[in-house]
Formats: structure tokens, C-alpha cells, sequence
């Protein structure tokens, strides 16, 4: 639970899960739900939803973990739809595909990256401060991981 608890703040984020309801194992993280973890024993290998994973020591996060973060206050960057469908194919954000900042606009913050329709498509970190005349030719946000990622990977 440390993990997430961490990994949530770097958003500026509170997430509250019930602890008796997140098991990990293999340094995955699951959240079940009362039935489910009344019925689970060692032999599991994918139970509940899934929240993230821990290798080397980085918290790697699942996308139901970041739409439950986006769901409360938390830092985050609203693109147009241009913008969105780059951010999608791996690329990073310009000043001129942002729409609205909401929490932390300081160099170095974390933030989700919503759609206008309020879908969080994955997070990025912020490489210059928001409030700063930053040219529309440089790279605000440093994409960190979006919802394409899975289909970029398949070949």
C-alpha cells in the first residue's frame, strides 16, 4: 500500500483504499472486494483489479490505478484533441495542445493528462513551469506513460 500512497502523492493525490482489500503478490498490487477476498488463496495469479507493479524498486502504475487518482484532486493537464491523439502515440505536449492546468503548475510536477472529456490517457512531468512564458516550440510535458503504450509494444 506504501507504493500507491507514494506513488498518488507525486501528483499532489490522496487515494483511499480499504488495506484489507489490497493483496500483492510478485510485487503486483490487487484490489478485491469482500466475496473475492473471502475465496483467495496463494495459487492466484491475477485476482480483483489490477493496480500496478513494483520493479527495481519504481512503482509501476495500471491505468484503472490512474483513473482512480483523476478522480479526485490531483495535478493534472487537459489537451485538446490534436494533442491528445499525439500524447496517445508516444509523443510529449507543446504549450499550444493545452487546454487547462489544475493543480501543480511548477517544473517537475507530475500531472495526469486528461482528454475534454475528463479520460485520464496516462501521466506525464512537467519539464518547465506552466506559468512561464515557455515559446509554443517547446516541450512542456515529458510523456511518462499513455494509454498507446500497450499497442506500440505489439508487432
Amino acid at each position: 500500500m506504501k507504493a500507491i500512497d507514494e506513488f498518488a502523492s507525486r501528483f499532489g493525490a490522496r487515494i483511499s483504499l480499504d488495506e484489507k482489500l489490497i493483496t500483492e503478490k510478485q510485487d503486483r498490487y490487487f484490489l478485491l472486494n469482500e466475496n473475492l477476498e473471502k475465496l483467495l488463496t496463494d495459487a492466484f495469479f491475477y485476482a480483483g483489479v489490477y493496480l500496478g507493479k513494483v520493479k527495481r524498486n519504481v512503482f509501476f502504475p495500471s491505468f484503472i490505478l490512474l483513473r482512480m487518482i483523476a478522480e479526485g484532486e490531483a495535478n493534472k493537464v487537459t489537451v485538446d484533441e490534436r494533442t491528445e491523439w499525439l500524447f496517445i502515440c508516444g509523443r510529449d505536449i507543446f504549450k499550444q495542445g493545452i487546454v487547462k492546468v489544475t493543480g501543480s503548475r511548477n517544473k517537475g510536477a507530475h500531472v495526469l493528462i486528461m482528454n475534454k472529456h475528463g479520460e485520464c490517457l496516462g501521466f506525464g512531468k512537467l519539464l518547465r513551469s506552466t506559468d512561464k512564458e515557455a515559446g509554443n516550440q517547446k516541450v512542456i510535458v515529458k510523456n511518462v506513460s499513455d494509454v498507446g503504450d500497450f499497442l506500440r509494444r505489439e508487432k
